[in-house]
């Protein structure tokens, strides 16, 4: 048995129920523990598994990228959600939304 990386003083040990989400929806795949801190280390094959279902439902691959401008209102700046977003998230225009800077990015979340 090998040392956890993480705490060096576990030991690693072979589960088959690690928990994971990806977007929402949880997987179970195989993998290994640290039997003292609890660390979880997904096997690549179940990785890859787990990919290819995500793909074939759509979580995973080419996000989405839409291009708009900005514009400037009284108050503030504003950006326009395209309708097709608005329909498929069914966005009725009086949603909460978290608002978010990574970096260069700006994440928007409904509530």
């Amino acid at each position: 048995m090998k040392n956890c990386p993480i705490c060096k003083t576990g030991k690693i040990i072979s589960t088959e129920d690690i928990i994971t989400d990806l977007d929402g929806y949880f997987f179970v795949v195989k993998g290994t523990r640290c039997d003292k801190c609890g660390e979880e280390f997904i096997d690549e094959q179940e990785g890859q598994k787990m990919i290819t279902i995500a793909k074939r439902m759509g979580l995973w691959g080419q996000q989405l990228k839409l291009h708009r401008k900005l514009s400037k209102s009284a108050r503030g700046t504003v950006l326009r959600i395209p309708i097709d977003i608005e329909k498929e998230l069914h966005l009725k225009g009086n949603e909460d939304v978290a608002i978010s800077k990574v970096g260069r990015k700006i994440v928007i979340e409904i509530e």
